[in-house]
């Protein structure tokens, strides 16, 4: 009899990410012949741009196949630099950068070097889903943070005055927002910064959607404000801005005793990031930056369209969104409702009756906190986009 293995409990608490698992059943019935129109998957849908394709090319070429510096090569560490330096008006020298395996792996290394057993870290609600599991993993206590309902989305002060203990030691903002699209206002930022530093908190600071942003928003860093960049972390990478999410590289930037020893811990588990996705995403940063003003135009056309379409259905209410590329529904005027035969508790059941009846997903909003919500990404073709809200609109039309 072969002895079953036990499993760490750190493995065992773990959730399955609902983004995750909503466009893996979507991409199981598409890979059986069905035409399913996905709302889920959170990467644009745009071709990396030419010239960085050429880069990897040519590192190939030129035997950049080899092992690099655990924390990335230099020239790309230093042109990280330069593009914090022109979105926030911050310096960084190199040895305050780490480039890791993507910006969830930049995230991870952050929350492992941060973060001891029973140390509190607030959580703004609604969150990225990959959050609380890190904190957990790190065995840290999650400290949701609900955002007032007339902030719209926006994390205020007075929401986290509610929930700081003293055994709140971090923070982690995510602006723009994934799943809301919501960017926090520099005005709001700054007292937030406050906040952070009467209560001597560290800050993470996922901005990884900082250059899609729309109409007259403006993206601020909280590290800008005074006192803060000694206790933030900086969180991006390429993916979103140059549709290159299978390159896998995003990058921190804070402290260099703490990129320090994110390095070390980086220097034990994956080394260093793909050195030829290294070189790309140096060509993406030090290229022409013209194709990412045209995917943020593209998307900026999605978003109005398919903010209004959703207004305009009966019991859904979408907030604009100001940045990245989701748009964040209120479905809770049908909980209690049949829909395709189903009866609506949560967004959960109204994202299953649009899959299994309609062929469209959607990703249900209690992987984020806020079970009464489902995300839907832009990052697919207006064709795309029509086809699916038609189908959506036609099954809710039919509910009885």
């Amino acid at each position: 009899m072969v002895k079953t293995l036990s499993l760490a409990n750190r493995v065992a608490q773990l959730k399955p990410s609902p983004t995750m698992a909503i466009d893996s059943k979507a991409k199981a019935l598409i890979a059986q012949g069905n035409d399913v129109v996905n709302f889920g998957a959170g990467e644009p849908d745009f071709d990396t741009p030419e010239n960085i394709r050429e880069a990897a090319i040519q590192a190939i070429n030129h035997g950049h196949t080899r092992y690099t510096a655990v924390g990335g090569i230099e020239a790309l560490k230093k042109a990280i630099a330069e593009r914090i330096h022109l979105d926030t008006g911050l310096h960084y020298e190199p040895d305050e950068i780490l480039v890791s395996v993507g910006a969830k792996h930049s995230l991870y290394n952050a929350v492992m070097a941060l973060v001891n057993p029973g140390d509190g870290v607030l959580l703004p609600v609604p969150y990225w889903v990959t959050y609380p599991e890190q904190i957990t993993l790190a065995e840290g206590v999650v400290q949701y943070v609900p955002i007032a309902p007339d902030h719209d989305g926006e994390l205020r002060v007075e929401d986290l005055e509610k929930v700081v203990t003293h055994a709140s030691r971090g923070l982690m903002l995510n602006s723009p927002s994934n799943p809301s699209g919501v960017v926090i206002r520099p005005s709001v930022l700054e007292e937030i910064a406050q906040f952070a530093v009467a209560h001597d908190l560290w800050v993470i600071s996922d901005e990884i959607y900082n250059r899609l942003v729309y109409d007259d928003t403006v993206h601020a860093s909280i590290a800008r404000f005074p006192e803060m960049r000694e206790r933030t972390l900086i969180i991006n990478g390429v993916s979103k801005s140059y549709a290159m999410t299978g390159w896998r590289i995003g990058y921190a930037a804070g402290p260099k005793h703490l990129i320090k020893a994110m390095a070390s811990l980086q220097s034990q588990s994956t080394s260093n990031p793909s050195t030829i996705s290294q070189y790309a995403a140096l060509e993406a940063l030090t290229g022409p930056q013209d194709e990412v003003d045209a995917m943020r135009r593209e998307f900026d056309r999605r978003r109005r369209y398919i903010v209004a379409r959703l207004n305009a259905m009966e019991g859904l209410a979408a907030s604009t969104p100001q940045g990245a590329f989701y748009v964040w529904v209120n479905m809770a005027a049908w909980k209690g409702r049949q829909v395709g035969g189903r009866v609506i508790r949560d967004a959960d059941d109204l994202a299953l009756a649009w899959l299994e009846q309609a062929n469209v997903a959607v990703v249900p909003g209690s992987g984020f906190g806020m079970p009464d919500y489902f995300r839907m990404s832009y990052a697919t073709s207006m064709e795309r986009i029509e086809t699916g809200l038609d189908r959506m609109e036609q099954l809710l039309e039919s509910a009885e």
